[in-house]
């Protein structure tokens, strides 16, 4: 996936300055695909001379003027064009993974304590995926639309989250015996 259709999906569903747009992909979109805010303005600045965002110069009292911007329609048409393209499946590529598959080579209690870390940065974000559901999504069986998409990709953020961290409590297990 391009950053410019992560960029075209958050801006689908709420129009913002490149700041405002940076600071909700941290929120959001960047649970999945990352980027720094200064790519996002790099980014941005390329669709629009692309004609996929239209910008709006927008006045502000004692602070520099921001551009705001908006898909265009060219942009839907990519961003319709894109979700139509099929998609290969990912495969796990995890250097944790590879470093239990090597652990007779290393030392086990360093290794232990980095499978504890990972399950714990899982561990984490499943909390904070939790979190976002019970606030934004108390009622999944109503959904319906754009909430209903959001709602489905959260619910796989929790699925992963929810098996990476009970795979690292299975090595962590493991390696205990």
């Amino acid at each position: 996936m391009a950053l410019e259709h992560a960029l075209l999906v958050s801006l689908t569903e709420h129009s913002g300055s490149g700041y405002e747009l940076a600071r909700r992909f941290d929120k959001s979109i960047g649970f999945f695909q990352s980027a720094t805010h200064q790519q996002i303005y790099r980014v941005l600045k390329r669709m629009d001379e692309s004609g996929w965002v239209d910008a709006e110069v927008v006045a502000q009292d004692g602070r520099p003027d921001k551009k705001v911007y908006r898909v265009s329609a060219a942009g839907r048409a990519e961003l319709e064009r894109w979700i139509a393209e099929p998609t290969e499946p990912n495969h796990l590529r995890n250097e944790l993974a590879v470093k239990i598959r090597a652990a007779q080579h290393g030392d086990i209690a360093a290794l232990t304590a980095e499978v504890a870390r990972h399950r714990d940065g899982h561990a984490a974000r499943l909390e904070i995926y939790r979190m976002i559901q019970k606030r934004d999504f108390p009622a999944p069986d109503q959904l319906s639309g754009a909430a209903l998409h959001q709602y489905l990709v959260l619910r796989g953020g929790i699925r992963v989250e929810e098996g990476f961290a009970d795979w690292c409590q299975e090595v962590l297990d493991a390696l205990a015996q």
